[in-house]
C-alpha cells in the first residue's frame, strides 16, 4: 500500500544527531536492518543521578579518524544483535534525535565499533519505517545542501 504523504530517500544519506553533537554524517540506509548502528568506541557505562549513562567517542566522517566527537547519552539497555556477518554481540542501546529532510525524531541507536565498514551509521527499518520509502537507485535525496556544503570545505 503507497502513502503519497511518504517522503523518498536514497540508499544512503547526510543526516544529524543534535543531541550527541554530530553534524552531518553519512549513513547507509539499510531495511535489511532491524536496528539502527553508531560507529562508536570508549565506550563506558557510568551512573549519573541515579540514571545508567554511556560515555562514548565517535568519529563521525568515514576515513577520517582524527576528528572525534566525545559525548554521552542515557543508557537503555544491553542488547544482543546480530550482525550481517551472522555474528552475535551484545549493545549498548541508546535514544537519539536525528534530523533527516526537515524531520526530526527520535530513534534507537546501538553503539559499536564500525571502523572496518564502509559507513559509520547505519539508519535500519524501524527508524526509517512510516516516515520514508527508499529508492535504492538514488543517493542523497534529502541532503543536497549538506553536500554543496562539505564541497565547499
Amino acid at each position: 500500500m503507497k502513502n503519497p504523504k511518504l517522503l523518498i530517500i536514497g540508499w544512503r544519506e547526510w543526516l544529524d544527531l543534535p543531541d550527541l553533537g554530530i553534524q552531518e554524517i553519512k549513513a547507509k540506509i539499510d531495511t535489511g536492518a532491524r536496528s539502527s548502528a553508531l560507529h562508536a568506541f570508549h565506550i563506558e557505562p557510568f551512573k549519573q543521578e541515579g540514571k545508567d549513562m554511556v560515555h562514548f567517542s565517535v568519529h563521525p566522517c568515514q576515513r577520517d579518524s582524527h576528528y572525534t566527537v566525545a559525548t554521552k547519552a542515557e543508557l537503555i539497555e544491553w542488547r544482543q544483535v546480530r550482525s550481517s556477518g551472522g555474528h552475535a554481540q551484545v549493545r549498548p542501546v541508546i535514544v537519539t534525535m536525528v534530523e533527516l529532510g526537515g524531520q526530526s525524531w527520535p530513534i534507537e541507536l546501538t553503539l559499536t565499533n564500525r571502523d572496518v565498514m564502509g559507513f559509520r551509521m547505519l539508519l535500519g527499518r524501524e527508524a526509517v519505517r512510516k516516515r520514508f520509502l527508499v529508492n535504492p537507485d538514488q543517493s542523497f535525496l534529502l541532503s543536497p545542501l549538506k553536500i554543496a556544503r562539505l564541497k565547499e570545505k
